[in-house]
């Protein structure tokens, strides 16, 4: 691996380790809590759209990408 190689793998693998990416699945008050906390603290990077889970089930899946620091 040359120098150039080794520097924008070093470099991409800390761009990739300052966020965190999750799933969350719940009720829809429940993940408003979740990502207003998140906004408040200033690591809500990301917030996809609402999807239902299926049938009867009322809770919904979200996905979200927090900043880590």
């Amino acid at each position: 691996m040359t120098t150039r190689e080794h520097t924008y793998t070093k470099a991409n693998q800390q761009r990739a380790a300052q966020y965190v990416e999750i799933w969350v699945i719940a009720q829809p008050s429940e993940v408003a809590s979740m990502v207003q906390v998140a906004s408040a603290s200033g690591r809500l990077v990301y917030l996809g759209p609402p999807q239902a889970v299926g049938g009867d089930d009322t809770r919904q899946r979200r996905y979200l990408r927090l900043r880590t620091r």
